[in-house]
């Protein structure tokens, strides 16, 4: 059991193979309306076993609510407990994981850690199964947002070496959210997109699997959210993004490029048109000292390319102490990426709600 938040309570329960998991969500505000269909399309975006680029379980991921929405079909106020079942898993492929420990996987520290016992089927408790439970949270908190005037949004940027467009920092445009939320594949360049796919199918038919960068947004920010050191909004934001499994880097605004810039080239000089101040620029990426600007929030993470893959890999049998060989079994996605866009849009709008929920006049309405 996980949990995340200093106003919002996020807890989510339960591993891979379990009959269902389980997520609670405190301190959200009263008086949000849930939409079955949008909440549906929200989660369909994340669901396995859609298209050739993910793995082909079949799991519907509709969450059902056990507490926190009012029979009038809005949030109440209280504790927002659902749970989704599990419904198309295949232990039997895991039967020799815990004498010899996937490669790129968790199996081996957690085993060293929790003990042979400890449940690792399709990944257990550190798969990637349980951010359904996160885009149920996003989508609550999405939707929060948006009466607040403030939009979160996420693409696939990249596949290998093919990159989609980027968003414009400084003129970051919420039609461009929509457009990638509706698309059957989560880019904005269309063209980009069929290459990224190609990318995808020739690392499976290579029996290998490849990595990918996914951007995130969030428009109409205040300034001022968050402040410096352990409480500041990049730790936040990033705490949770690398809640997501599989994520191995994050970064906002120019990121890592930053190293290579001189201050005249990495500073966001202030304009105003004699009614509110702005920025000309955006290398910050939204952010500075801990604290929003004002301007577009953008990040970015890093997704490790799958683990699972056919080809034959080297590990240690861990009864007899000896170097041996193991292939993989299960069904597995050939890249991560496409299907953690939702998911990073979701950790960026739950931590999102948690700064505005820092707001006085937020966190008791």
């Amino acid at each position: 059991m996980d949990t995340y938040g200093q106003n919002l309570r996020l807890t989510v329960e339960g591993g891979s193979h379990d009959p269902e998991i389980r997520m609670t969500l405190s301190g959200f505000p009263k008086g949000v309306r849930v939409d079955p269909d949008a909440l549906a399309a929200h989660m369909k975006r994340r669901a396995p076993g859609q298209n050739a680029w993910s793995t082909q379980r079949k799991e519907s991921d509709v969450p059902v609510f056990r507490s926190g929405i009012g029979p009038d079909g809005t949030t109440d106020g209280s504790e927002i407990r659902a749970v989704i079942c599990n419904r198309d898993p295949h232990s039997g492929d895991y039967d020799s994981i815990h004498d010899r420990p996937r490669p790129g996987h968790a199996d081996y520290p957690a085993i060293r850690k929790y003990g042979p016992e400890v449940d690792l089927r399709g990944g257990g408790h550190f798969s990637g199964r349980l951010t359904a439970l996160l885009c149920v949270a996003g989508y609550l908190c999405e939707t929060w947002l948006k009466e607040k005037g403030i939009y979160v949004g996420a693409h696939l940027l990249a596949v290998g070496d093919v990159r989609d467009r980027a968003y414009d920092p400084v003129l970051t445009d919420p039609k461009d959210f929509g457009k990638t939320a509706q698309a059957e594949f989560p880019v904005l360049d269309t063209d980009a997109g069929e290459r990224m796919k190609k990318r995808i199918a020739e690392a499976r038919e290579a029996g290998d699997s490849i990595g990918g960068l996914v951007e995130c947004a969030a428009t109409g920010l205040p300034a001022g959210l968050g402040t410096h050191m352990f409480a500041g909004a990049e730790g936040r934001i990033a705490s949770m993004l690398f809640s997501i499994p599989a994520v191995k880097g994050v970064e906002f605004g120019d990121g890592f490029a930053v190293c290579g810039l001189r201050g005249s080239e990495n500073n966001d000089p202030y304009v105003t048109d004699g009614r509110s101040v702005r920025t000309e620029s955006n290398h910050a990426g939204g952010i500075l000292g801990g604290m929003t600007t004002g301007m577009p929030l953008i990040c970015r993470i890093a997704v490790k390319p799958t683990p699972s893959i056919a080809r034959t890999q080297r590990t240690v049998s861990l009864s007899e102490m000896k170097n041996v060989e193991i292939r993989v079994q299960g069904r597995h996605d050939p890249c991560i990426a496409p299907r953690a866009v939702p998911v990073a849009e979701s950790a960026l709008a739950v931590a999102v709600t948690d700064l505005m929920l820092d707001l006085e006049e937020y966190n008791h309405g």
